[in-house]
């Protein structure tokens, strides 16, 4: 009795120390669950939107998305479009099946190309200001030139979302045959037809000096597919891990190896900026800008006063008092700075040879005209050439542009479109004839250098052509043609992305800016503001060892399209087995 009385007394546990406890936990399980099923609901709703607000929000994504790049390298606006596009390509089959045709190719496509159109669209604007220096004779063309050119420079983003839809993978795993899409269809877009490059995606990874040294390891074709990668991934990841597709587990070790690498590239890039590079013993440059009007600068009455200008600039250091050259070495002016034939008029090389005192020489930008003509046709050749005069005005090198800008310089169909009445802007009849000599110049007194002609400098891995490596790279532009805003700060950003793939210092010289002097790791140590009036004294720095770009070009490039269909075509193989594993 004293035992059984013993046991009685034992307080019994309560109903409700048992329950409280499955309680809690199914309540978290079932939060879990509502969250799970709202953040699928609104990926899936993409899938689902109605064509126009299909298409209304991937025009104003792509729009968006010009902010990540110059002038204002907004990047982090990348982390929002880039994913939704990736989501719009999303559908509910993804779920289920491993079958390459998702949802319908062709609106994969036309999304694709209303993204393009949004973005080419506002980061193109700058294009209808050529075409209001005459206004008079070609403002008529500013409405086809608004919607033509970002409409066909749209169809190459077209042509990667209908790539990417063919290998799709769901989930953060997409973001690999998207980045080898858009990285394929990127280098196409620089290639194809002449090519037009600017404005790339992965320009968005260089308005850092950290993430700007990457250029000299994978170019800017391998930034491409890397800035769709990086912007990409971080969301949908969080995504699959909300959505319980992700163990908690699986989500810490794939942020950790991001993180991880990312780190290590900040870290190469923090190493590389802090290299030095002395300055080339013996040379002093003079940079002169101008700032013509381009309304101004081929009006018939001013060539005396434009080339004035020219000599007057020349004679004065950059405080503006004068001192003939008299540490200076080589004097620069921009592209075509003369308007008119300076190897065709006498009185402009005798004023020449009067400004350069003894051994000094002038590098500049002019018209030439081929002196035999085309023999089989008759009709002269016009090149748009840098000429490097001694001082007796004597031609020691020169070089021909080899680029041309379609619509600008030359007509496709040239001599069709001029019969009915068309012409290029520069208004040339037969257009310039592109040059065919070698990108590498040696002038007297400077180092082996590799001159380029405006936009020349936006093509990547296609400035030197000659097996001798070149000490600098030479640009001579004029940028009065795109604007006062967002055109030329573009075009001077890329060539400092140049700079940074082939480790060599790059000299740019503008008719109205941005002149200045880029370091091989992409620091801009002078330089003179847009439209400013003006000259520095420059000394030109020393090059560095050749990168991993300069050595191998694209190679890295397509090692990384490779990685990403491997990674891909792996996804698609796991999600194959777990599908068959869980049917019944």
């Amino acid at each position: 009795m004293r035992l059984a009385t013993r046991h009685t007394r034992h307080p019994k546990p309560r109903l409700a120390d048992v329950a409280e406890p499955v309680y809690r936990v199914n309540q978290t399980q079932r939060r879990r669950e509502r969250l799970q099923i709202r953040i699928t609901r609104a990926v899936l709703e993409f899938a689902h939107l109605k064509s126009w607000q299909r298409y209304a929000l991937a025009f104003g994504l792509g729009a968006v998305s010009v902010l990540a790049v110059a002038p204002l390298f907004f990047w982090p606006v990348l982390l929002l479009t880039l994913p939704m596009l990736s989501l719009m390509l999303e559908s509910p089959e993804a779920e289920a099946t491993t079958a390459p045709v998702r949802a319908s190719f062709n609106r994969a496509a036309v999304t694709g190309w209303w993204f393009g159109f949004g973005y080419f669209t506002f980061g193109l604007h700058w294009i209808v200001e050529p075409f209001l220096v005459e206004a008079d004779k070609f403002a008529w063309l500013i409405p086809f030139a608004i919607t033509l050119l970002p409409g066909g420079l749209a169809l190459f983003f077209a042509a990667a979302t209908a790539l990417a839809h063919t290998l799709w993978v769901s989930g953060w795993r997409s973001a690999f045959p998207l980045g080898a899409a858009i990285g394929l269809s990127e280098w196409l877009r620089g290639n194809i037809f002449t090519g037009f490059p600017w404005n790339p995606v992965g320009d968005s990874l260089t308005g850092n000096s950290l993430t700007l040294q990457w250029a000299g390891l994978i170019g800017t074709n391998g930034l491409n597919v890397l800035a769709v990668i990086l912007f990409t991934v971080p969301i949908l990841l969080a995504l699959d891990a909300l959505r319980g597709r992700l163990s908690m587990r699986e989500t810490s070790v794939l942020a950790g190896c991001g993180i991880l690498l990312t780190s290590i590239g900040l870290g190469y890039g923090w190493h590389r900026t802090t290299l030095t590079t002395a300055a080339q013993s013996d040379v002093l440059l003079r940079l002169v800008q101008p700032a013509i009007p381009q309304n101004k600068k081929w009006r018939p009455e001013l060539r005396r006063w434009v080339f004035d200008q020219l000599l007057t600039l020349s004679r004065q250091n950059q405080q503006g008092r004068v001192d003939d050259l008299a540490a200076i070495t080589h004097v620069i002016w921009p592209e075509a700075a003369m308007p008119f034939l300076p190897l065709r008029t006498p009185q402009a090389l005798k004023d020449i040879a009067a400004l350069l005192p003894d051994n000094k020489s002038l590098l500049t930008g002019a018209l030439r005209i081929k002196a035999a003509g085309n023999s089989a046709s008759g009709e002269r050749e016009t090149y748009n050439t840098l000429l490097a005069f001694d001082d007796s005005a004597r031609r020691l090198a020169q070089y021909d542009k080899q680029h041309l800008v379609p619509f600008g310089e030359y007509l496709p169909f040239q001599s069709v479109l001029e019969a009915v009445g068309l012409r290029q802007l520069t208004q040339l009849r037969g257009g310039f004839s592109p040059g065919k000599g070698a990108r590498t110049l040696t002038v007297p007194g400077l180092p082996p250098v590799t001159p380029l002609i405006c936009y020349e400098v936006i093509f990547s891995g296609a400035l030197i052509t000659t097996a001798e490596r070149p000490a600098w790279l030479l640009v001579v532009t004029n940028d009065a043609w795109f604007g006062r805003w967002a055109g030329p700060r573009q075009h001077f950003h890329q060539a400092r992305v140049r700079a940074v793939e082939e480790g060599l210092p790059l000299v740019r010289v503008s008719n109205n800016g941005i002149s200045g002097v880029i370091t091989p790791v992409g620091r801009v140590t002078q330089q003179l503001a847009l439209n400013a009036r003006g000259v520095i004294d420059v000394e030109l720095p020393t090059p560095l060892p050749p990168t991993l770009f300069a050595r191998f070009g694209n190679a890295p490039f397509w090692f990384i399209i490779v990685l990403c269909i491997l990674a891909t075509l792996l996804a698609r193989r796991r999600k194959g087995v777990e599908i068959v594993a869980t049917q019944p």
